[in-house]
């Protein structure tokens, strides 16, 4: 766990309100090993949440640098930081964004066919994996058929399915019972261990950020 992953230098963002500007990031830099799991926590409006769509490339910031390996991702055009995330990076958000009119093992499948991998592969890819989290009863159901549980691991495994190295999540456990809550939190770290993950999650949930291995903390776009 000793290579750099990540490295983030003076990230500034800033939007336009008419004739003023909003600064939601004011100079935030950070390090990322590999293997390592960071939780961010902040209040709302702090710039958690616009921090992690920087880190993965969701988003570009205002000013400052964006490493993740040796590759500068700010100097790369559109279409090749595009290609870099969906190779390197699995996202996770608080609603689970998945396709309704799609059953659970078909949006699983949806990011290896993006990527050209022929439909009979995903299918099998797709169907390990939903069966791995325990959901091999649910591959046909369309998400208003599942439990909110259900959506959130349908959705881990749609994050996971290509084998990222960095999983993102914003607020995964946010809409969840206390019980649904503590078995994604578990998953989480589980699939972590079994994939080597580099884990990066904001969350409002202190029992949560406890189990990282490094929590920081951000107010008014600066660490605190």
């Amino acid at each position: 766990m000793s290579d750099l992953l990540i490295s983030a230098r003076n990230l500034e963002k800033a939007f336009q309100q008419g004739v003023s500007e909003l600064k939601i990031l004011k100079g935030v830099s950070l390090e990322i090993k590999s293997g390592e799991s960071v939780a961010i926590l902040g209040s709302s409006g702090a710039g958690k949440s616009t921090l992690l769509h920087i880190l993965g490339t969701l988003d570009r910031p205002t000013a400052g640098e964006l490493w993740i390996q040796d590759r500068d991702l700010l100097k790369m055009s559109d279409d090749e930081v595009s290609e870099y995330r969906n190779q390197q990076m699995g996202f996770v958000f608080q609603f689970h964004h998945l396709l309704s009119e799609f059953t659970a093992l078909e949006n699983v499948m949806i990011p290896l066919q993006i990527a050209g991998i022929s439909a009979d592969e995903a299918y099998r890819s797709a169907k390990v994996f939903l069966a791995s989290l325990g959901l091999e009863e649910r591959l046909d159901h369309y998400p208003s058929m599942l439990s909110g549980g259900e959506l959130q691991r349908v959705a881990i495994a749609r994050a996971l399915i290509r084998n990222p190295r960095i999983l993102l999540a914003d607020e995964p456990t946010g809409n969840l019972d206390s019980q649904n809550s503590k078995a994604i939190q578990d998953l989480f770290f589980d699939l972590k261990e079994k994939l080597g993950l580099t884990l990066i999650v904001v969350t409002h949930d202190l029992n949560f950020a406890a189990r990282f291995s490094r929590v920081l903390r951000i107010s008014d776009g600066q660490w605190v």
